[in-house]
């Protein structure tokens, strides 16, 4: 595999891993975003990734979770219901902080292996010039 290549296939890892952690940050802002119970929940947003046939990687899509929520007792909140119930995102945050991790380290490693590359090629250039 060409240093281009490597360049390209890190390139759209970039991409796809900028995308996983900018839904993830968006959930993990919302994940105490009540509304009221006769209102949709906050949908958390989750990152369809598929691998390309050149070796890349593309997001495929971007799928929302479910808008029914959850319902929690909470009478002092300004959006409560007459019964005392919010509805508030039905996400598990340890779930998304793991996914945080993840696609940090995706991330990185995409950033390495473009470093990696653009040495390779200014060492190839260096031997040109010698």
């Amino acid at each position: 595999m060409g240093a281009f290549d490597q360049l390209r296939i890190a390139g759209s890892s970039l991409g796809m891993h900028q995308t996983w952690l900018d839904s993830l940050s968006h959930n993990i802002a919302n994940a105490n975003t009540a509304t009221s119970t006769d209102e949709d929940a906050f949908q958390a947003r989750m990152v369809v990734a598929r691998s390309r046939p050149d070796g890349g990687v593309d997001v495929a899509d971007i799928e929302l979770g479910s808008a029914e929520g959850r319902l929690v007792h909470a009478p002092e909140h300004p959006l409560a219901d007459e019964d005392g119930y919010v509805r508030l995102p039905d996400m598990d945050m340890a779930s998304q902080m793991s996914q945080m991790v993840m696609a940090q380290r995706g991330f990185q490693a995409s950033v390495q292996v473009t470093k990696n590359a653009q040495d390779s090629y200014n060492a190839a250039l260096q031997i040109g010039r010698g």
